[in-house]
């Protein structure tokens, strides 16, 4: 688990830009959470973009809105969460202007800070697989619905910037556990990252 300085929370024109821009630069920033009043952090090393009317795997697509998702409607660095399978709940931020429908799923991270929490509330796992998969991050870092729809800064989990040298290597994938357009690369994962969701 590689340390870190305090960086700024990243600002609302980030996420005005596509959901693919946005999904690649997030790689190497920090997901700090403040919930409960247990600090958790995580470094993003895996993302993947949703594109909205135009996405058959977007819960957005062809611009369908209902009461689950409308978050996802709303404006740029919002909180989009939702509950996958009926079990894991699942946090995106969203993208482009409001009524764009895009947003980037939180894939993975590398866990940074408040390991004994995270591993209290993913019932001790081993580390590897405390934030290996989008439900399993939100677990970690006591993410719900309660989240859901709001903004990014105001909301008890935010994304600081990038804080090393340099920006991590990017590889771009085929998105992954979706069925409709899953062959568009647009799952991002930072070279060489053990924390990823799959090798």
């Amino acid at each position: 688990m590689s340390a870190t300085r305090r960086a700024a929370t990243l600002p609302v024109s980030f996420f005005t830009r596509t959901a693919d821009v946005v999904a690649r630069e997030l790689l190497g920033a920090l997901v700090v959470s403040t919930l409960d009043g247990r600090r958790t952090e995580g470094r993003i090393v895996e993302t993947e973009a949703y594109l909205g009317h135009d996405d058959p795997a977007s819960h957005g697509y062809l611009s369908r809105r209902h009461a689950r998702n409308e978050a996802l409607f709303g404006p740029p660095g919002t909180w989009y969460v939702y509950l996958s399978y009926g079990m894991h709940w699942c946090a995106n931020l969203v993208c482009a202007p409001a009524g764009h429908a895009s947003a980037v799923l939180l894939r993975a991270l590398e866990p940074v800070t408040g390991l004994e929490t995270m591993r209290e509330r993913r019932g001790g796992v081993a580390d590897r697989q405390l934030c290996s998969g989008p439900g399993k991050l939100c677990q970690a870092l006591g993410m719900t619905r309660d989240q859901d729809g709001a903004p990014m800064r105001r909301s008890g989990v935010v994304v600081s910037a990038h804080d090393g040298p340099d920006p991590p290597v990017a590889i771009a994938t085929p998105r992954i556990g979706i069925t409709k357009a899953a062959d568009w690369p647009l799952r991002f994962v930072i070279e060489g990252s053990a924390w990823t969701s799959r090798g």
